[in-house]
């Protein structure tokens, strides 16, 4: 017996989620082309048919994620489009799809207009965008990215990716922000030039495997967020081709609570307000630096005043990067 409680008492005390981080990091700041593709196939709204919107489609609402049109899995929208064209002569198709977890059926009703056979769902299975690398893990090879989620502008919600990746981008202008209006990195995609898989898209960002040769940088410490303190920092990121530059903010409240504002600041560098009007989409992910030490990432630009904005602390990154 005695034997028996100093074993169940080893147990009791081993940590039941050990994480693995490196204490030093790859700081990112480059611009990448970012592709997912979507767990299911995305509903994302409706047209009208014959001046009215689909009376077959009751329950289908935007959203939803097509996993199976009558008993055939469809991966992407040729899938879709083929097993519908299998069945026109029946005026309809039953459908599986996916909500919040749970999974339902309904009938489709298929209409015919103008010798087509049409759905009244507007669908999509992949999102294609850019944002920026926060971090590489030296030892674990996994990769932080944006900060935040990637969600589907239509329907407003966060993406369930089946597969993604990283690749190569090359930033040729930006669209300046200003009050109200944020502003963005325009770029030129190269798709054949990946850098790694995204394994999850959170709400702390996009995470996955490294598999490209290592970016040739110094490796910097992994501040705590208790070290992060009021006042000057910088920010890494492209703002023209795929050059790196560090400019000067100014980090004004921090919120250990929250999160993922955790960090507000404001920038002080003239060049970059000059370049940009401000924080911009696709800068979302920028590794902030304090004290020679990686601080946070950007996440977001206060639409009123472009020129502040917010972070999250990067060990919420590098600890949701690790689960």
């Amino acid at each position: 017996m005695k034997k028996l409680k100093i074993l169940l008492l080893s147990l009791l005390i081993l940590p039941i989620n050990v994480l693995a981080y490196s204490d030093y990091i790859i700081p990112g700041g480059e611009t990448l082309g970012i592709e997912i593709k979507s767990d299911g196939i995305m509903v994302i709204g409706f047209y009208q048919i014959n001046g009215k919107y689909n009376k077959g489609t009751p329950t289908i609402k935007s959203g939803d994620y097509i996993i199976e049109v009558e008993g055939v899995n469809v991966e992407n929208v040729e899938d879709l489009t083929k097993v519908i064209e299998e069945n026109v002569d029946k005026g309809y198709v039953n459908v599986t799809y996916r909500r919040k977890n749970k999974v339902n059926t309904s009938k489709l009703e298929l209409i015919k207009d103008d010798g087509v056979y049409k759905t009244g769902l507007y669908v999509k299975d992949s999102i294609t965008g850019i944002g920026t690398l926060s971090y590489i893990d030296p030892e674990t090879k996994v990769f932080g990215a944006l900060g935040h989620e990637i969600i589907e502008s239509s329907t407003n919600s966060i993406v369930e990716i089946k597969s993604g990746t990283i690749f190569r981008n090359y930033i040729t202008g930006i669209e300046k922000s200003s009050n109200g209006i944020p502003g963005s990195k325009n770029a030129k995609f190269y798709y054949d030039t990946t850098y790694g898989k995204i394994l999850k898209n959170t709400n702390v960002g996009i995470y996955g495997i490294y598999e490209n040769e290592f970016p040739n940088k110094e490796l910097l410490e992994v501040a705590d967020p208790d070290e992060v303190q009021i006042g000057k920092a910088t920010i890494q990121t492209v703002l023209d081709g795929e050059a790196i530059n560090e400019y000067n903010i100014n980090i004004t409240a921090i919120n250990e609570n929250a999160n993922i504002k955790n960090i507000s600041f404001s920038i002080d560098d003239e060049k970059l307000i000059e370049k940009t009007g401000g924080v911009v989409q696709g800068m979302s992910g920028s590794p902030i630096i304090q004290n020679n030490k990686v601080i946070g990432a950007v996440t977001h630009v206060v639409i009123d005043n472009p020129t502040t904005g917010y972070g999250i602390f990067i060990t919420t990154m590098l600890e949701e990067g690790e689960k």
